[in-house]
């Protein structure tokens, strides 16, 4: 889980999508789990799961980094998160697989949304973790969102250059916000020293300079989604940890009502729960995936 295989994708004018999918294959026997990870991290992000053999067992998992993440690149500079929702989808068509359950922890959570309202016929349910469906907009804030220019904006303009620069990689602040922030406190040393070498090998030269500007102006950028949930058919699955940072347990409560469509809309709180859901309460995730596949896996 620490490296990614690339399968090129013709969104944008072609793009190398960096995934993993468990087992020896795509088995067309089980369903399948479509896994997008957090902002600046790589599918190693989802270790817990694709250990984790009960799950593994009765389901594919297949872990896709978004563009702006771990392997994947792109011809192009600049990108939405609703071309990481295409990128996903020509992903699963290029593996052979016509439907699938998607979970997203955080940023994660917007893209597996817009791939069910891009795709509604390929997306059987959806599992947003630790997320929100506004960007961070004055009534988010009223409810708990965090307000993120403050912090990024002066990274952003700090990485941008009009000449190349090889020399780059991404400085000890910016890694320690992204463990602080995602992990909450919930996780041991060792994983955050992983990660800040994980950022500091992804986000090196000027391509990964590109790289962490974009992802970042996308997400300062993004739209919200409040009023095209009501079109999401598809079961919901959310999650929340109590210890989330930027968004609070507050707003989740509030947007879960907005799925008026979805077959089944269920929010929890996971007790003790970081921002990186899937990493900080592993059991609780991997409880919810097989609950929603058992249900409407078939």
């Amino acid at each position: 889980m620490v490296s990614s295989s690339t399968i090129d994708v013709p969104h944008l004018g072609g793009i190398k999508a960096g995934y993993v999918l468990s087992g020896n294959g795509y088995d067309s026997s089980k369903p399948t789990v479509v896994l997008i990870n957090s902002m600046c991290t790589t599918v190693a992000l989802y270790r817990n799961q694709f250990e984790d053999k009960n799950l593994t067992d009765a389901v594919n998992l297949l872990a896709i980094e978004p563009l702006g993440h771990g392997s994947t690149s792109s011809p192009t500079e600049h990108f939405t998160y609703w071309d990481s929702a295409i990128m996903a989808l020509q992903v699963m068509d290029k593996l052979g697989i016509k439907k699938a359950f998607a979970l997203g922890t955080s940023q994660g959570g917007w893209i597996v949304v817009r791939m069910a309202l891009l795709m509604p016929e390929k997306i059987l349910g959806l599992l947003p973790l630790g997320t929100s469906m506004d960007y961070e907009s004055a009534e988010s804030r009223d409810q708990g969102a965090w307000e993120p220019t403050a912090i990024i904006k002066p990274f952003v303009e700090k990485w941008t250059s009009k000449t190349e620069t090889p020399e780059f990689i991404v400085d000890d602040i910016w890694c320690g916000m992204v463990a602080s922030l995602g992990f909450s406190g919930t996780v041991s040393a060792e994983t955050i020293d992983f990660w800040n070498e994980t950022l500091k090998r992804t986000y090196t030269g000027d391509e990964g300079r590109k790289k962490v500007r974009m992802a970042s102006i996308n997400l300062l950028s993004r739209d919200g989604l409040l009023h095209r949930l009501q079109d999401i058919k598809c079961p919901v699955y959310w999650l929340q940890g109590t210890e989330d940072t930027p968004f609070g347990m507050t707003l989740p409560v509030e947007q879960i009502k907005l799925f008026t469509s979805s077959k089944e809309a269920k929010l929890t709180m996971v007790q003790g729960g970081g921002h990186y859901l899937n990493a900080t309460s592993p059991r609780e995730v991997n409880e919810a995936i097989l609950d929603i596949v058992k249900k409407y896996g078939n």
